[in-house]
């Protein structure tokens, strides 16, 4: 998969939103504004890119400037400067909060938090580019196999006393989150898990459907499986 195109193509996008009101609220990011979700996404870029050319995590976030076209300019600067680190060998080796600890473990990630967070920012505004199926699979697939595992490695959520499959009806392709047999199954488009995932769409949005126990798999999504 393409991430860096991926990547280039959700970080002009989410540009261009920030000719929108910048005091927009974002629904799912607590009080966040869209000039706070801009500042967020922006010294993540300059975050990962310092990753990747310094190898460590320790890069402080700045405040971007308030002015609209200074903060456009800030956070186009931060496109580039993430891409550019990202050219190297996906191979090469960077420093990361997860496996693998190579420049290739930034391109998925960056490309998922890009993805996530546009899907905030035109939500907010009242945009809707279509969200790539192949590529929310390959969401899916982040936050079961790094995401999760973070978040409790951090002790921000507790492991699941069962398991859950996700079954996607686009592309294909399942996975499994929990321990065991499976009690239940969600069969939906990548894009509606991905976002459910993300707690951005809710359990009960029509486009899922379920099979088995709804009420245990409930207890298993009803947890932070992302920051």
């Amino acid at each position: 998969m393409d991430f860096l195109a991926f990547l280039r193509r959700d970080l002009n996008a989410f540009e261009a939103c920030l000719d929108d009101d910048l005091t927009a609220p974002i629904e799912h990011c607590g009080d966040w504004t869209l000039y706070d979700l801009a500042d967020h996404l922006g010294n993540g870029n300059l975050w990962s890119a310092t990753a990747v050319t310094e190898k460590h995590g320790r890069r402080k976030p700045v405040p971007p400037p308030r002015d609209r076209d200074e903060l456009k300019r800030w956070f186009h600067a931060t496109g580039e400067t993430l891409l550019t680190a990202l050219e190297a060998d996906p191979s090469t080796e960077a420093w990361t909060f997860h496996p693998p600890r190579t420049v290739a473990f930034w391109r998925r990630r960056r490309c998922m938090e890009t993805l996530v967070h546009l899907w905030d920012a035109e939500h907010a505004t009242g945009g809707a580019t279509p969200l790539d199926p192949e590529l929310s699979a390959e969401g899916v697939a982040e936050v079961i196999d790094t995401m999760y595992p973070r978040q409790l490695e951090l002790s921000r959520a507790t492991p699941p006393d069962q398991a859950i499959r996700l079954s996607t009806t686009d592309t294909a392709q399942t996975w499994t989150l929990g321990p065991g047999t499976p009690v239940a199954t969600l069969h939906a488009p990548a894009r509606t898990l991905f976002l459910m995932l993300w707690k951005r769409v809710s359990p009960e949005d029509d486009t899922i459907e379920w099979e088995g126990d709804k009420p245990a798999a409930l207890t298993v999504l009803d947890r932070p499986l992302t920051p």
